[in-house]
């Protein structure tokens, strides 16, 4: 039996201001956009893990006003969990990104005690995104 991983959902205030975010700043490439009753998904894809796949969606998106309502305070407190990423090029990579708007610096590059390089922000709705040198 193989598993392999294929699709994390990142819930989002503002779908095209995280577009620009995740597209723009993190390179990462459109593969598909879903409107759907008012809100839509946007799924991206990184050029070296294509195969995973991105979904930016808003919290009321498919849910119930309640589950949403839920969802929503949780991102405005930034408890939604953490996105990893990997980069090649850590320094250059913190560069772009702090430079970005609206996204928070949370630590600059650093070397972690479990071994690895990386640094933290907070994207413009508020999920906590590190990077760490590949």
């Amino acid at each position: 039996m193989t598993i392999s991983l294929s699709t994390v959902h990142v819930i989002v205030d503002d779908p095209d201001a995280a577009l620009a975010f995740y597209r723009d700043t993190l390179g990462l490439t459109v593969t598909n956009e879903v409107p759907y009753e008012g809100f839509k998904w946007i799924t991206l894809v990184t050029e070296s893990q294509p195969e995973v796949a991105i979904v930016l969606s808003q919290p009321h998106a498919g849910r119930s006003k309640e589950d949403g309502d839920a969802l929503a305070a949780m991102l405005a407190k930034g408890e939604l969990g953490t996105i990893n990423f990997r980069t090649d090029d850590l320094d250059t990579t913190f560069e772009k990104v702090a430079a970005s708007p609206g996204v928070e610096v949370l630590e600059e590059p650093t070397k972690q005690f479990w071994g690895a390089r990386d640094f933290a922000v907070r994207d413009l709705s508020g999920n906590t995104i590190r990077i760490e040198q590949a």
